[in-house]
């Protein structure tokens, strides 16, 4: 058993831990370089490492990390939740929004794929079950049935240098949104200080009929942190889900997006920007299956590889038998900005049913040299430039999210990590 798992399977906190599960994690262990999912994201370094629980009182952190983020939010600190740092005192009708251990039934989930990632998937989903064997906390978002909800929810996730050893946390979130219901979800990842710690989280989402789900989540974890996550996402009929994902920050990063399209006329939109800069590792992975009939995805995806950093993308569709109408759309386009950066990508497209309309691909390539060129001419510096270039390479999958401050928010954070990109 490695030493990973070893210091995982004994928490000391009290976390209700489910042992049936955990027994089954320790038996099948970490997925090796044999496993497909796992082919180019190497865990050998990772299992080598111990971690301690983080403190049951949420440490003290840098206010200023919350000054531009609103209420209503919701605060964890190394997993968890900050009361005092938290504002979901004033909160509309209809609307469930607070930490799942103040709720009467904490484990409850929302519904999922028919094979849930808890009892299946082997060592591949070793991570998200074990955010289902560990996780004592996490987010409750109910929404119910015809509520629009005007103002953006913020889930507010903190890492924070500790004195004590490194340490992990399991967040569990749960987001219900009832039939002809509306919301904003921005998810912000954050740190604060240098530290090394593990943060394994699992977004459990139901979209129903007629409801819309707009999520924006920024990832900007510490440089040597690790970030997992998995999100499964089931969509009832003529439900709409808008996302886009920013991979900012942290050491390794992986994040595993599943989203079913259940019901007749579900839309799906779910971009994002993965930038692998200095020496990051930058994982994501897509699996959406059409289900339904006259279902609808767009997928629009931007990586940059900058530094030693190394992206690898993985775009995966089904289109399952009787799913006829749908139409399903991935792009995945990548910049190398220096000679040591590495892109894996590789776009999948299965489809088992008649009369759809599908297209997928991916390029990896640099600048162009004929715009470089051309701003060169016109008076700008080669470092303005590149950076004018890249951002306007990346800026294209922040349409998930409409026009207005959220876009505008989102944008501001691009520009914070473009800024910083160092010279060829």
């Amino acid at each position: 058993m490695s030493a990973l798992l070893q210091s995982l399977a004994t928490p000391d906190d009290g976390t209700q831990v489910d042992e049936v599960t955990l027994a089954a994690i320790m038996r099948d262990g970490l997925p090796g370089p044999r496993s497909e999912a796992w082919k180019y994201t190497s865990l050998r370094a990772l299992e080598r490492r111990r971690f301690g629980v983080a403190a049951a009182a949420p440490p003290a952190f840098d206010a200023a990390l919350l000054a531009a983020i609103p209420a209503p939010r919701l605060v964890f600190v190394n997993g968890r939740v900050d009361t005092a740092a938290s504002d979901v005192a004033v909160l509309p009708a209809g609307l469930d929004f607070g930490p799942t251990s103040a709720a009467a039934h904490a484990r409850t989930d929302a519904p999922l794929h028919p094979t849930d990632c808890a009892t299946a998937g082997g060592a591949d989903a070793v991570f998200a079950r074990l955010a289902a064997a560990l996780g004592g906390d996490g987010l409750r978002l109910r929404v119910a049935a015809g509520i629009v909800v005007d103002a953006p929810l913020h889930l507010v996730c903190i890492g924070t240098a500790s004195s004590d050893a490194d340490v992990a946390w399991h967040l569990r979130h749960v987001i219900d949104v009832a039939a002809d219901a509306a919301v904003t979800l921005v998810e912000h990842q954050l740190a604060d200080g240098a530290h090394r710690h593990l943060d394994n989280a699992r977004h459990q989402i139901h979209v129903g009929a007629g409801a819309r789900l707009t999520h924006a989540r920024v990832q900007r974890g510490a440089d040597g942190a690790t970030s997992l996550l998995r999100t499964d996402a089931t969509l009832d009929a003529r439900a709409a889900y808008h996302r886009v994902d920013l991979e900012l920050g942290a050491g390794l990063s992986r994040h595993e997006l599943n989203v079913r399209l259940a019901g007749d006329g579900a839309r799906l939109t779910a971009n994002g920007v993965l930038a692998a800069t200095g020496r990051r590792h930058v994982d994501t992975r897509l699996g959406i299956e059409h289900v339904a009939r006259d279902t609808a995805c767009e997928l629009l995806w931007r990586g940059l590889g900058e530094g030693r950093g190394r992206v690898v993308f993985y775009g995966g569709i089904t289109i399952h038998a009787g799913a006829d109408g749908s139409d399903a759309n991935l792009s995945n386009k990548n910049l190398l900005l220096s000679a040591d950066a590495e892109i894996d990508t590789q776009p999948v497209l299965v489809i088992h049913a008649d009369e759809v309309k599908a297209a997928h691909g991916a390029t990896v390539g640099q600048l162009d040299a004929g715009a470089m060129f051309y701003l060169r001419s016109r008076g700008l510096p080669e470092d303005a430039a590149r950076r004018l270039l890249t951002a306007a390479f990346v800026r294209e999958p922040l349409a998930a999210v409409g026009d207005g401050p959220l876009r505008d928010r989102l944008q501001a954070q691009l520009d914070a990590v473009l800024g910083g990109l160092d010279a060829p």
